[in-house]
């Protein structure tokens, strides 16, 4: 077949094993990461460069049965997911990691019955080889997939039914709860409720519980406005929930820097004043936790670094190492501003 006037041929590895002046096998170990002498690899190194090779990923990957890339799913909303701050910070976590390592990160948002059974057959197709997964709820299908499938993944956050041996990452939810509801309340405050988002997930649950325990006998069940998401609008409905149960409230733990943010525009409209009338605490040291007026004292989380050690985990089982048991949980460390 004749070439097309004008048109340039690729450079094939045949090309490149003859301007370095060895085999092909040679060159192919190369390009796929295999040993050769330092002397060879320069010498195709040098070739490569000067032929112009640029290697067939696509046919490289068929023969490896490899996608080169790893999906992150956020069983979300989609609006949830523009709000909130902290899911955008995991996944640059994680692609910055997976970049380094020549992988391609693939979005995707799982929000209804149908998003599960499109996914299920797009993760079940070899298109990925990997997951990161984000917000996953107890007897998630999207979990049941990824277990049946042994699909290398790492989870942030813990569900409660996550098989032994599926590695998670994430924060001691409970633990930094407590906290800084216990330093809320030695600021003097003696009716605190808590503005209580998204329970059906282990982070929303261990938050909660956190605040039960940092309370104790003092805790009361009403000053507990429960919300579905971590989000504005749900901070300024449980805020009025808990203000019309108990009108002389004086200090709100809130589950996430957003819905702290949404309770203090209520207290605003209502001429409450922070921390005068109300202290208010939020949760993840978010952007939203410094747009605030005032500044918000909240609990923060690692977000970018969660997302690039949960991809680190995926790459680590593709590598073939075994995760070992068990999860990771990074430090969050309490930021004491203006608002309590």
């Amino acid at each position: 077949m004749k070439r097309r006037k004008g048109a340039v041929r690729r450079a094939t590895v045949h090309d490149v094993a003859a301007a370095a002046g060895v085999s092909r096998g040679t060159v192919s170990r190369v390009i796929n990461g295999g040993y050769v002498s330092g002397a060879a690899r320069a010498a195709i190194e040098a070739a490569i460069a000067e032929v112009g090779y640029v290697p067939n990923t696509a046919a490289r990957n068929l023969v490896m049965q490899r996608s080169q890339a790893v999906a992150f799913l956020v069983l979300e909303p989609p609006s949830l997911i523009l709000e909130d701050p902290n899911i955008g910070a995991i996944m640059l976590g994680a692609n910055a990691v997976l970049s380094s390592a020549d992988y391609q990160l693939v979005n995707l948002v799982v929000d209804s019955a149908r998003d599960t059974e499109r996914i299920t057959k797009y993760l079940s197709g070899g298109f990925v080889d990997g997951a990161v997964i984000v917000s996953a709820r107890a007897n998630d299908p999207i979990t049941r997939v990824v277990t049946d499938l042994a699909l290398p993944a790492t989870f942030v956050g813990h569900p409660a039914d996550l098989k032994q041996g599926i590695p998670f990452i994430g924060i001691d939810n409970v633990g930094s709860a407590r906290a800084i509801t216990e330093r809320l309340a030695a600021t003097g405050r003696k009716r605190i409720g808590m503005i209580a988002a998204a329970v059906d997930r282990d982070s929303g649950a261990d938050r909660l519980t956190g605040f039960r325990q940092a309370l104790g006998r003092r805790f009361k069940p009403n000053l507990v406005a429960h919300v579905p998401f971590y989000d504005y609008a749900s901070g300024m409905e449980g805020m009025r929930q808990l203000l019309q149960r108990e009108p002389r409230l004086d200090g709100v733990f809130a589950a996430s820097d957003a819905v702290a943010a949404g309770a203090l525009q209520v207290l605003r409209e209502l001429g409450r004043s922070v921390p005068g009338d109300v202290g208010v605490v939020g949760f993840d040291d978010s952007p939203w936790a410094q747009r605030t007026d005032p500044a918000l004292s909240t609990v923060h989380q690692p977000a970018k670094e969660i997302g690039a050690q949960a991809a680190d985990l995926v790459l680590r089982q593709l590598g073939g190492k075994t995760p070992e048991p068990g999860g990771i949980l990074l430090p969050t460390p309490i930021v004491w501003r203006a608002s309590a």
